[in-house]
């Protein structure tokens, strides 16, 4: 799961069965197709108008005050938002509904690294002829490209977004006489610095993440991943990862990386007293910080992510979600006019109110948006950095169709080179190895290379 859990409020939920792996088969999967004949903008308009009930899988803590000034506003429509889970806990949960045909929700949130897995077998609906086709410029482009096929379908609307950022302890960097990276030569540099000025800090910590991997090659221009239908490409020696996989692997050989999970109490500890001076991440880790880190109001602050090449801005997205309906599901219309509401309409700004990112370019190029100051970070503009990435995002880069699984192979392959004498070029190649034969097996033609 690339979206990470956040110290936020606690959505009513509901119990819901999700027993059985997650099928990813594109013959016991499929549902033939991911349009709805005579399902149209019109329709959107008057099944507003008729009013009705919905249910909306999600488990973004923001949508909850969404769905109430929803229903304020039609007054007719009824959303029962029920929290089946996280990630891959929901994408069972969903897959079982639609292999079984029943109990579908009418919108499910759906991370954009695992949106392949339900659009290659036709399992959500098509939303360009509802009136998504008409929204393209209205998102920054990562999120963009992350639900649209390039061919004209739109499968989901982005509800957040994720770009890089280089979050830093200016404290620390401060005390220890050590510049600030803008490059990753220089943030190896500065890792060695620091390591050598107090040995209890690190620049970073990762002991192997596959969002944060697949992120790092992202920006550096590596496009492992290639995906036309049920063809799938898989390279992780392409220039751009390879870039990555020799900056990193020095890093590891020299020890530089603090050796602790994310999202743990040790994690939280280390990045309040300073023992991890940086994190390249998503915009969303602000929050975070505020949420687990609350000592350290006024160390950190916010800078572009280290450039692969100087003057280079280019970034690359790590996280974030969409809404989607599912193909079959018993009231799409109305389904669709709350998507849009909640991504496109007055609900993006209710989701900006309650700390959401978001990925509409409006509002990430407003005056308000960008101007506001933030407190723990030492009343520093952080909206503008995080504006300036979303807007230099690389494009072209695709997950697999089944992502979520391979990521599930990750710790047995990329893992061991930070447990033991593997290196990560070696566990990239098994990971790719793994990854193609499971691909194989459920139906894909899968080939290595580029």
């Amino acid at each position: 799961m690339n979206t990470p859990p956040t110290p936020r409020p606690r959505l009513r939920t509901r119990a819901a069965a999700a027993a059985g792996a997650l099928c990813l088969a594109l013959t016991a999967c499929g549902s033939g197709g991911d349009t709805a004949p005579g399902v149209s903008a019109e329709d959107v308009r008057a099944a507003l108008e008729e009013g009705g009930e919905i249910t909306v899988w999600a488990w973004e803590p923001t949508l909850e005050q969404v769905v109430a000034d929803f229903e304020a506003a039609h007054p007719g429509v009824t959303v029962d938002l029920v929290n089946v889970g996280t990630g891959d806990e929901q994408y069972t949960a969903l897959q079982n509904a639609l292999s079984a045909g029943s109990g579908l929700p009418d919108v499910a949130q759906v991370e954009y690294y695992a949106l392949g897995q339900f659009t290659i077998a036709g399992n959500l609906l098509d939303l360009a002829p509802l009136g998504a086709a008409g929204l393209e410029g209205s998102y920054s482009p990562g999120p963009w490209d992350a639900v649209s096929d390039g061919r004209g379908a739109v499968h989901a609307l982005p509800m957040d977004s994720g770009p890089i950022a280089l979050f830093y302890n200016r404290d620390v960097f401060e005390e220890l006489e050590v510049e600030v990276p803008t490059t990753w030569e220089e943030y190896v540099e500065a890792a060695r610095e620091l390591k050598e000025a107090d040995p209890d800090v690190y620049i970073a910590a990762d002991n192997g993440d596959a969002g944060s991997t697949t992120t790092y090659i992202w920006q550096s221009g590596g496009r492992p991943y290639r995906v036309a239908g049920e063809e799938v490409s898989i390279d992780f020696t392409d220039e751009g990862t390879v870039r990555y996989t020799e900056t990193w692997q020095r890093m590891i050989d020299e020890d530089l990386l603090m050796d602790v999970s994310a999202w743990t109490d040790e994690w939280y500890q280390a990045l309040g007293d300073g023992s991890i001076a940086t994190l390249v991440t998503g915009a969303w880790m602000g929050l975070n910080l505020e949420a687990g880190a609350p000592g350290a109001a006024g160390a950190w602050r916010v800078a572009p992510p280290p450039a692969w090449e100087e003057g280079d801005p280019s970034s690359a997205e790590n996280g974030g979600s969409s809404l989607a309906v599912p193909a079959g599901a018993p009231n799409e219309a109305l389904a669709y006019a709350f998507i849009e509401y909640a991504n496109a309409g007055d609900g993006v700004g209710t989701r900006i109110g309650g700390g959401a990112f978001p990925a509409t370019t409006a509002d990430l190029e407003s005056e308000e948006f960008t101007s506001a100051e933030s407190e723990y970070f030492g009343g520093q503009r952080v909206n503008e950095v995080y504006a300036e990435s979303a807007a230099n995002v690389g494009q072209g880069w695709s997950y697999l169709p089944y992502q979520a699984h391979a990521n599930s192979l990750f710790n047995d392959t990329v893992g061991q080179a930070y447990v033991s004498g593997t290196t990560l070029a070696e566990g990239l190649a098994d990971w790719q190895a793994a990854s193609v034969r499971y691909g194989e097996d459920q139906g894909f033609t899968v080939t290595e290379g580029g």
